[in-house]
């Protein structure tokens, strides 16, 4: 167990671990589910997923809805690949900015499941229809995060090949 933790980057534990954490105590405390988990391995695990949940709900969502409304501005890719190389304080900071957005987005999704509980009560989804539910839109998330990620890969591959190319 000790040997797992000290694998996980800071980037994994800020990102992933700890909004889901969060997010697991504060939903078991403002609604009727509850994820918290009394195993520390099983709740590793189911934290680190929820974690990673939330953060591409961040990046799929609330990332692109805030560059929309101009509320972000982002440099193009292989400026910010290149930059990183001669300032390593960049994905220090880079690695603070997207926990600023994993946090907001638990806090969406908090809003979220207190809402969704309010309508599955209201309308008496049963409990499988609700699973059905979230199992589907954790599929569709998936894909799109699926997809952001290929196209960052590629576009790395890219950038290496154009600074290949020139030396």
């Amino acid at each position: 167990m000790k040997e797992l933790f000290e694998k996980l980057s800071s980037y994994n534990i800020f990102n992933y671990l700890f909004p889901g954490v969060i997010f697991a105590v504060i939903l078991s405390e403002v609604t009727i589910y509850n994820f918290v988990q009394k195993d520390i391995l099983v709740g590793a695990f189911l934290y680190y997923f929820i974690g990673l949940i939330i953060s591409r709900v961040g990046s799929l969502i609330i990332e692109p809805f805030l560059k929309k409304i101009s509320f972000l501005k982002f440099i193009e890719y292989n400026r910010f690949v290149s930059a990183c190389k001669s300032d390593e304080k960049i994905e220090i900071l880079s690695e603070t900015n997207n926990m600023y957005r994993t946090l907001c987005s638990a806090i969406l999704l908090l809003i979220v499941a207190i809402t969704y509980e309010k309508v599955t009560m209201y309308f008496s989804i049963s409990y499988k229809a609700s699973v059905l539910i979230v199992l589907v839109i954790l599929l569709i998330m998936f894909l799109f995060a699926y997809r952001k990620q290929t196209s960052y890969v590629r576009r790395r591959v890219v950038a290496s090949e154009k600074k290949s190319n020139e030396n």
